[in-house]
């Protein structure tokens, strides 16, 4: 196998991380934790010109045309930089599903528009029960003439105070089955819709979505009637894989930060990384840094071939996320108190991992996944 990089995907690299270290300073991302809307118009009106936005949409949509393994890299160099924005509800959670599911009508209005940076997209998939299994599917929309009726109510909606647009995950037909689940392309800003910020510890945008009442078009259908399931599914395993490159990203910069501190801290007359208990813990991030990097881009390449992998995917996610979990302790521990302070920066990957782990399924979740692929 070849784990090197294309020639292009290292360019991609390159430019995303200095434009990380140049637009996306520890001191806008803190600024951003405070600002109403969680991101920079200007910066995002950037990443449109540079074609980040549009990267896995093909070129008559105004995109780049590169894969979802391309998008990876990106992804993983946004997780280093912590950067704030709906970059991965618009592209990862919405244009991409427009791509799978749209008509050519729905796709040619609207994927040129969001690759130019002109509309910001999420989704509106999980609920008070907290599942991703059919049966967790209670929102429910009506046919009424032309129109579907949707109510209900959705947790975690990413960046939804920002958005043009959400995709709303409903049921069309009585039952707990996936049968009868469809996917909406809903205004976000149409009559009967409110929400309500959510605090989160890594202080992003997540809100709760509440739809009563709301008109829907029956154009605005993504997809299949009552046949949404298995795209929902292949949205939850790409925004798995997608939060694994995040992680790793935070992970990688979390590992050289550590490094870093045990080289320069001076304690009993020597740098702390002199010491053979700090040399083996942060071996062992990196080992561990070593290992998500592998599994995450062979889920990340399987996804990008279009192959069966469900499997990969969920062993990808639980890896990465007990991975991150152990590399910040580490990284806490190496640091001492330091690192729990706000000044520092080590507590913004902390707190992002937190609610990283729980995205798209959490440890217990894909290990159910593994554990059924094996038939156990």
């Amino acid at each position: 196998m070849d784990f090197e990089f294309s020639e292009e995907q290292e360019l991609l690299r390159k430019f995303a991380r200095d434009f990380m270290v140049n637009k996306c300073t520890k001191a806008y991302v803190r600024q951003m934790e405070h600002d109403e809307q969680g991101y920079s118009p200007e910066i995002w009106k950037e990443m449109a010109d540079m074609g980040w936005i549009g990267l896995v949409f093909p070129e008559e949509y105004d995109g780049g045309d590169l894969k979802f393994l391309d998008l990876a890299v990106l992804l993983e160099e946004m997780g280093r930089g912590c950067l704030p924005g709906p970059y991965f509800s618009t592209v990862v959670l919405g244009g991409m599903t427009i791509l799978d599911t749209g008509t050519q009508e729905q796709k040619k209005k609207l994927l040129p528009q969001i690759s130019q940076g002109k509309l910001i997209l999420t989704l509106a998939l999980v609920e008070p029960s907290e599942t991703l299994t059919p049966d967790g599917i209670s929102t429910t929309a009506s046919a009424q003439g032309n129109d579907y009726v949707i109510n209900g109510t959705k947790l975690y909606v990413s960046d939804f105070n920002v958005a043009d647009y959400v995709i709303c995950v409903a049921r069309t037909k009585d039952g707990t089955s996936k049968e009868g689940i469809t996917l909406f392309l809903v205004d976000a800003k149409s009559p009967g819709i409110s929400h309500t910020m959510l605090h989160s510890i890594a202080s992003d945008k997540q809100a709760e979505v509440v739809f009563n009442n709301v008109k829907v078009p029956r154009e605005n259908i993504l997809g299949e009637l009552d046949k949404g399931w298995d795209q929902v599914e292949k949205i939850i395993s790409r925004g798995a894989v997608g939060k694994c490159a995040d992680m790793l990203g935070g992970c990688q910069q979390t590992l050289e930060m550590t490094v870093q501190y045990a080289k320069d801290r001076i304690q009993f007359g020597r740098p702390i990384g002199s010491f053979q208990a700090i040399q083996h813990q942060c071996a062992n991030v990196a080992t561990f840094v070593e290992g998500s990097q592998n599994i995450t881009y062979q889920a990340a390449w399987m996804l990008s071939e279009g192959l069966p992998c469900q499997t990969e995917v969920s062993l990808a996610k639980a890896w990465v996320t007990d991975t991150t979990r152990k590399v910040t302790t580490i990284a806490h521990q190496v640091h001492g108190a330091i690192g729990f302070t706000k000044d520092h920066d080590l507590q913004l990957y902390t707190r992002r991992a937190e609610v990283s782990e729980l995205a798209f399924g959490d440890v217990a979740f894909h290990r159910e996944k593994v554990a059924a692929g094996m038939g156990l």
